[in-house]
């Protein structure tokens, strides 16, 4: 097949998906041309992901276009975030790249992108929401613990789910990483006024680089925590905050040597301040994440909120280490409590799980063991891909069995 594949950032071994799709889709003999908008903290940077397409186009989202999109977002009721996928420039690059070639088919990732794709016509488009954004506002507006969250999240909510209502039925085939979100994405296109028949609706998880992410022979430092992830992502830093300010006095009551790695880029102040406690360690970026996991005694994510599916969980279980999470992760996975993974929800609980296995090894080794082999069976990046191409393959058959239909017609 030969693929569209837009996205509003650049695909890369942080932004998971996207660069995973492409990577799989190449492997699997497809060839992709990528359109990239990508903000101006993005240009110049190294691409991971050109070996994997045929062609790549990269559009600048240049500053003096995002207030006046922001601005008309304000007026017309516009999501903020599908406000500033707008361009002029990259819609007439999208078009140029469907008139001068012959796709099979056009992918576009993200709410942040989905208006790039919504007046196309003569393609079967696929629309990757990956998450259900409203219901993400929706939980954020409950359980944020930060005011300014829960203020915007109150602001984008409604906006939210009407866009998410109508953009659902403009697209042929529209994909979310867990059962929960396709389900929510579907709520909302029923409820939508004067909804018609919306595009089918597929869950297609996330997965793990199984050959990068494997059990790392490195010591394990004793009574050591780690928490990773995109610290600047809201859902996350509410995750440690609570970690550190309701969990950690648990643990550290019981077990006062504990220590918290706490890893991802971009983390703010109010993340950054936690170092003052000499056992929390905040490290910004780092190139490899992997040594931290590998060195934790366990991975913990106890999440407050959030929608999808957690790479934060997927990536240490993948390693082979044992993971303690909230009972949020399992909308999205096939997991066994206690067998693959511990899940506690409330405080006591959390605490409690980490202590327990503070205490016993064995039982640190056997979650290990069972997490990998359940990423291996489950979550592998290349099986997820050709479900993908399944999934393309079924699109354009429906698009030109109804456009055969229509033109009889």
């Amino acid at each position: 097949m030969r693929i569209l594949y837009v996205t509003p950032y650049i695909p890369s071994p942080i932004r998971v998906r996207p660069f995973n799709f492409i990577k799989g889709l190449s492997q699997l003999g497809h060839a992709i041309t990528l359109c990239v908008l990508a903000p101006a903290d993005e240009l110049g940077q190294p691409m991971a992901i050109e070996p994997f397409c045929e062609e790549v186009y990269t559009i600048p989202l240049a500053a003096r276009e995002i207030m006046p999109s922001l601005l008309l977002a304000m007026v017309t009721g516009m999501p903020l975030q599908a406000a500033f996928g707008r361009s002029s420039r990259m819609e007439k690059a999208i078009r140029y790249r469907l008139h001068k070639d012959q796709f099979d088919l056009i992918h576009v990732e993200h709410l942040r992108a989905s208006v790039l794709g919504r007046g196309i016509k003569g393609v079967p488009k696929v629309y990757d929401s990956v998450d259900c954004i409203s219901l993400l506002w929706e939980r954020a507006a409950q359980s944020s613990p930060q005011v300014r969250t829960r203020l915007l999240a109150r602001l984008e909510l409604a906006r939210t789910g009407r866009y998410e209502s109508e953009i659902v039925q403009q697209y042929d085939r529209v994909l979310a990483t867990s059962s929960e979100d396709a389900k929510a994405l579907l709520s909302l296109a029923a409820r939508a006024p004067g909804s018609q028949e919306s595009a089918t609706l597929q869950v297609l998880p996330n997965g793990v680089d199984l050959d990068y992410f494997h059990p790392l022979d490195l010591p394990v430092e004793t009574n050591t925590l780690v928490f990773t992830g995109k610290m600047s992502y809201h859902a996350n830093v509410a995750a440690v905050l609570h970690l550190c300010q309701d969990i950690m006095p648990l643990i550290w009551r019981e077990r006062p040597d504990v220590r918290l790695w706490i890893v991802g880029q971009n983390p703010p102040a109010s993340v950054r301040v936690l170092e003052r406690d000499r056992r929390i360690e905040v490290t910004g970026y780092v190139e490899d994440l992997r040594p931290y996991l590998a060195r934790a005694t366990m991975a913990v994510s106890p999440i407050c909120y959030g929608v999808g599916i957690q790479n934060k969980v997927l990536e240490p279980m993948a390693m082979g280490r044992p993971v303690v999470a909230s009972s949020q992760v399992q909308g999205a996975l096939r997991i066994e409590p206690g067998h693959d993974l511990m899940i506690a929800d409330t405080t006591a609980e959390f605490a409690g799980c980490v202590i327990r296995l503070l205490d016993d090894s064995a039982l640190c080794q056997k979650l290990g063991l069972n997490a990998r082999r359940y990423m291996q069976e489950h979550h592998s990046w290349l099986s997820i891909a050709k479900e993908l191409v399944a999934i393309y393959q079924e699109t354009i058959d429906v698009y030109r069995t109804n456009t055969s239909r229509h033109g009889a017609d």
